[in-house]
């Protein structure tokens, strides 16, 4: 029998980062064996959002790949576009170096929109389900044909609070992130500022415009797979109207509400989040 010592050095660590283009490397957690389940943080967090999902993915047999949006995190933060075509060609970057396949994508909020964006620019490549947590999609603002969620001009309001104050944008967005602002401690609280300080604040700007502008219900209609939709009831970030268009437009497609939580719904009703995701993955 070998000893734990040869044991340990016949293990090859797994990349933390992986380079997407010439000066350009994500952040990406992977860890775990099996049926791959890659996760997308929303805006402006990272990947170290899913903390409280990783280890019950990884203890039922799931191999989980977080990955860091370019600008945000731990990922590099270059100048350029930050488009949704541009996060969804990085996805498929990793994915394709990772060699994943037959894998569950997810994502939450801005996440969850590019999740959607991958799916339809890229045939669903390499992926088998899909899960949307609490996602921007397929509109985050309003149109005439759109009556849902935020007006666009709230949105520009954003990005102007962001160039002279983005602390306080993010203090703002904590208030409304869960169903009460007592829905989540105040450790909980100062860990996701955290992450979201450490995002780029021209990422954080470029990202809120395409959240403004990008319009996904084309996209939808080319999504066939079995898709998860987890949205919380009093979410004011992302209103539920959302889920339904998301349900209306995704043939293969069902909702899992979540009636005590707002945006947060993967900590405020942590538990169910996590055993909803994992039937869904393993089934």
């Amino acid at each position: 029998m070998k000893k734990l010592s040869d044991r340990r050095k016949s293990v090859v660590a797994r990349a933390e980062y992986i380079k997407v283009e010439t000066n350009v490397r994500l952040h990406v957690t992977d860890a775990g064996d099996g049926r791959p389940v890659v996760l997308i943080p929303g805006w402006p967090l990272s990947d170290e959002m899913y903390e409280y999902q990783y280890n019950d993915l990884i203890n039922n047999n799931f191999r989980v790949i977080g990955i860091t949006l370019r600008g945000f995190g731990k990922s590099d933060k270059p100048y350029g576009a930050y488009n949704y075509d541009v996060h969804a060609a990085d996805i498929k970057k990793v994915l394709k170096i990772l060699d994943i396949k037959d894998a569950v994508l997810g994502g939450f909020s801005m996440g969850g929109a590019i999740a959607i964006r991958y799916m339809a620019a890229y045939k669903g490549a390499r992926i088998s389900k899909l899960a949307l947590f609490g996602a921007a999609a397929p509109i985050w603002t309003q149109r005439d044909n759109f009556p849902y969620n935020l007006p666009q001009s709230a949105v520009d309001d954003l990005i102007t609070l962001n160039n002279q104050d983005r602390p306080k944008l993010l203090a703002n967005f904590a208030k409304i992130f869960s169903a009460t602002e007592a829905a989540l401690n105040k450790g909980i609280g100062s860990w996701l500022n955290a992450i979201n300080l450490s995002a780029s604040s021209y990422a954080t700007a470029q990202c809120l415009v395409a959240l403004r502008d990008t319009d996904l219900r084309s996209d939808l209609k080319k999504i066939t797979i079995p898709t998860l939709i987890m949205h919380g009831k009093k979410d004011k970030i992302c209103s539920f109207d959302l889920a339904e268009q998301m349900k209306a437009g995704i043939s293969n497609s069902h909702i899992v509400a979540f009636e005590n939580s707002g945006h947060s719904l993967f900590l405020e009703e942590t538990h169910k989040f996590n055993a909803e995701l994992i039937k869904f993955a393993g089934n």
